[in-house]
């Protein structure tokens, strides 16, 4: 695994980010774990966040893309912080796009905030996490009706390795399949017991083996094909 990849991992479990425990997820499942985006606010946090988003999109993907677009809300400053750490540590400009909930019908009219979309953009649309790809079912429609541009792929920065909405196969999966784009993460929830078990940090241990356990359970489940947690 990359050192980033750790890093990233570590950084997640330091800002109440990345927890474990047990978990009502809105699709009802009860889960051993739990990211929630939303608990970074300091503009330390955010900074370090769009640089390991950066990093990730540029190792993935490229810079090859003119638009990130992050869906309201919580996309909306994953696409600003990232935007910023791509210029600064790559030297490129690219846009940001997001959307809005509701369609403004005054001043800065219409559904869009920060860079129109225009025929031709390349767009790179990136997401806190995603367990279902429900929200890609929203995205991919706003995202195509505001002008003819050419989606290149998808990141988010955990994947959880579970089942998708129509298959066996992981969400992230399915969305390359049904939309045509990549679909990638900066860390799996694989990655993440790996480096995470039996591994104390500030001398706790995060996950257990019980927790281990719990996870393996849990992936007996809810888990995408061919994901084993060892």
């Amino acid at each position: 695994m990359e050192r980033y990849k750790e890093e990233f991992i570590d950084f997640m479990v330091d800002s109440s980010v990345l927890k474990f425990g047990e978990f009502t997820l809105k699709s009802g499942r009860k889960s051993p774990f739990f990211m929630n985006a939303g608990a970074y606010v300091t503009g330390t946090q955010l900074k370090k966040l769009g640089e390991y988003y950066a990093r990730a999109i540029h190792d993935t993907f490229g810079l090859e893309f003119d638009i990130l677009f992050g869906p309201a809300y919580k996309g909306i400053p994953l696409a600003v912080i990232t935007s910023i750490a791509i210029s600064e540590l790559y030297g490129r400009e690219v846009r940001y796009c997001s959307n809005r909930k509701e369609i403004k019908d005054h001043g800065d009219k219409g559904i869009l905030l920060g860079s129109k979309l225009r025929d031709g953009d390349r767009v790179m649309i990136i997401e806190d996490v995603t367990t279902s790809g429900k929200s890609i079912e929203e995205t991919v429609p706003i995202v195509r009706a505001q002008a003819d541009v050419d989606i290149v792929g998808l990141m988010v920065s955990l994947n959880r390795q579970e089942k998708g909405q129509d298959s066996d196969g992981s969400a992230l999966d399915e969305i390359r399949d049904r939309y045509g784009f990549e679909a990638k993460s900066i860390v799996t929830m694989q990655e993440v017991v790996e480096h995470l078990y039996n591994r104390p940090i500030d001398g706790e241990v995060i996950l257990t083996k019980d927790i281990k356990a719990a996870i393996k359970d849990y992936y007996k489940e809810y888990g995408a094909a061919g994901i084993s947690i060892g």
